[in-house]
């Protein structure tokens, strides 16, 4: 009699199936809404970080500090006759000489602190596709960059249009285009290299030799003749060169075109690189 029970019990079909229709498990649906990550998440994420760091602040106030600080200096000490054929920016040239260098090391810390830290585990964590985690770090780092070293050349250029008695003056504002173009291309290559290297020191000693080594070479190379173009090509296409005639104001120089194209050109090789090898890792 039992027996008969039991096989009644696992035959009988529940009150709410269809008869002879399989049982069927209700979907979970989640209270919280899900939406599809895409690039806006991941630069709101990294605009929220490099403002909410201190070392950014820091930073970003030393390199302000230099190019302006030193350019209003040395508009003071220039002769009044020097700008009729140089843009009143031109002393910016020597605040950005000093000053390209914080943004290099922003550029570096900007990828490499989350390795030292270990947060970059979490960083991928929240956000499986590492390339767009590299691409939001590179724009929010370029716009970041660009704007603040755009404002900085400009505040010296108005400075010195009002305090310095020049006749007649090339017009300045290309200058604070290509200037802060030129040295957020090199805070992009740091990026790139620390993103490459994982680690502060040797991505920024690295930095150091790009920035450094092609203007001191030269002097070097020049000893042996067969070595003299490569010395020409370094002196003309180091970074105090291509400063130099970003400032300058002369049309024939092309304001440094072709050095900010060639270093857009070894920024772009760079990140090519980061990202192949953000990909083919495990961190």
């Amino acid at each position: 009699m039992s027996t008969e029970r039991t096989e009644h019990a696992e035959h009988t079909e529940p009150a709410w199936q269809i008869p002879g229709q399989a049982t069927r498990t209700p979907a979970y649906v989640s209270p919280i809404p899900i939406r599809q990550a895409h690039l806006g998440h991941a630069l709101a994420s990294e605009w929220t970080k490099i403002r909410s760091v201190r070392s950014t602040m820091w930073t970003l106030g030393v390199f302000l500090a230099l190019v302006i600080v030193l350019g209003c200096l040395m508009a003071g000490l220039i002769d009044g006759d020097s700008y009729l054929n140089t843009p009143y920016t031109m002393p910016a040239f020597f605040g950005l000489l000093l000053g390209q260098m914080c943004l290099v090391s922003l550029g570096v810390l900007v990828v490499s602190s989350e390795y030292g830290t270990g947060m970059i585990r979490t960083t991928f964590t929240a956000s499986p596709q590492r390339h767009r985690v590299l691409a939001a770090k590179i724009i929010v780092f370029f716009l970041v960059a660009f704007v603040t070293a755009a404002v900085a050349i400009a505040v010296v250029g108005l400075y010195t249009q009002l305090t310095v008695d020049a006749r007649s003056n090339p017009a300045w504002a290309p200058t604070v285009f290509m200037g802060a173009l030129y040295v957020s291309l090199m805070g992009v290559l740091a990026l790139a290299m620390g993103s490459m290297m994982r680690h502060s020191a040797g991505a920024i000693t690295t930095m150091l030799g790009v920035v450094l080594l092609p203007a001191i070479m030269p002097a070097f190379l020049l000893f042996n003749e067969s070595l003299a173009d490569v010395a020409q090509f370094m002196s003309d296409y180091n970074a105090i060169s291509a400063l130099s005639l970003i400032f300058e104001g002369d049309a024939s120089t092309g304001h440094g075109g072709a050095q900010t194209a060639l270093l857009a050109g070894l920024t772009a090789v760079a990140c090519v690189g980061a990202f192949a090898v953000q990909t083919n890792r495990d961190v």
